[in-house]
């Protein structure tokens, strides 16, 4: 009489017991880490909705923060009175020097209402343009950035020096009619005025410097990408909108975004894989090549080829 020999495998399943061990259970989940560390193409629709998502919760939450205006004041004198204690509150000074110079002055009120923005947008169209696959790495780090800025914006409400009273700063958007400044006539309204510690200008700028001056070739390009950062912290100072300590802020919210991102990718984000090098995975995989059989390894035949073939070619070859 014959014996049925049931493998373990059959066994437990016919048992109604899943086959799967620990670590196959864990490796779903392995997958779907590596999947989301992966460099890979972007996709257009879903980074357009995804930025236009985040900005619109990074807006409602900014301007849901309680304007809590003697919380500010007081927060602003504290940072007054620090800034002079170790002999760095030069921002009045600097503030009432451009101030002389109208066409200097206006010109920074429309740099600040502006290229926050758009260079920023312009950066994040380059990255996905020549770098995609850096491109979701670097955006990341903008990303967290500016969420590290919306913990500030709650806990430490701070009146720029333009609000701030008994400062005698100028509010140069205000004196010079600055046209489309979120500072100014009815937008000032749609605004946390109280929103300024960490300086997002200036986390934003450090951010865009930092992608172009790592990624781009033109000589000329990267030296734009080092002097971006400090012009805006003049242009920052210059018109009242921040303290110099609120740029040392937005500084210290993109080193945290730049070591979270590290830690999450196991490299520097602009060192990613990029386009160019076959490093994306969506690119298609190299062409297989067939093994090589008994009888070719033998003879000396190259895999995928018959002998006939050979004995076809012409002599000399």
């Amino acid at each position: 009489m014959g014996e049925t020999h049931v493998s373990t495998r059959e066994g437990l399943t016919a048992a109604g017991t899943s086959p799967l061990g620990a670590e196959d259970r864990a490796r779903p989940a392995g997958t779907f880490l590596r999947r989301l560390r992966t460099p890979r193409r972007p996709r257009i629709w879903y980074e357009l909705a995804l930025i236009a998502v985040s900005y619109w919760l990074y807006s409602l939450v900014r301007n849901a923060v309680p304007e809590q205006r003697d919380a500010a004041m007081r927060h602003a004198d504290w940072v007054w009175q620090a800034e002079q204690t170790i002999g760095l509150a030069f921002e009045r000074a600097v503030n009432q020097a451009v101030n002389s110079v109208t066409w200097l002055v206006v010109g920074m009120n429309y740099y600040y209402a502006t290229l926050h923005f758009v260079v920023t947008i312009a950066v994040l169209v380059w990255l996905y343009r020549r770098h995609p696959g850096r491109y979701a790495a670097m955006r990341t780090v903008l990303f967290v950035t500016t969420g590290l800025a919306l913990i500030g914006f709650y806990f430490f409400p701070l009146a720029p020096p333009r609000l701030f009273e008994g400062g005698g700063f100028v509010d140069t958007v205000l004196v010079h009619e600055t046209w489309g400044s979120m500072a100014s006539g009815d937008l000032k309204h749609m605004t946390n005025q109280y929103a300024a510690m960490p300086s997002m200008h200036i986390g934003w700028s450090l951010w865009c410097g930092l992608a172009v001056f790592t990624l781009a070739r033109v000589p000329w390009v990267k030296v734009l990408a080092v002097l971006y950062p400090p012009a805006t912290l003049v242009v920052i100072i210059a018109t009242a909108n921040h303290f110099w300590l609120d740029a040392v802020g937005g500084l210290l919210c993109l080193c945290v975004a730049l070591a979270l991102a590290h830690l999450w990718y196991g490299r520097a984000p602009h060192r990613a894989p990029d386009q160019g090098r076959g490093e994306l995975r969506d690119q298609p995989p190299p062409a297989r090549r067939e093994p090589a059989t008994q009888e070719s390894a033998r003879l000396g035949t190259p895999p995928g080829r018959r002998l006939g073939e050979l004995e076809d070619e012409p002599a000399g070859r």
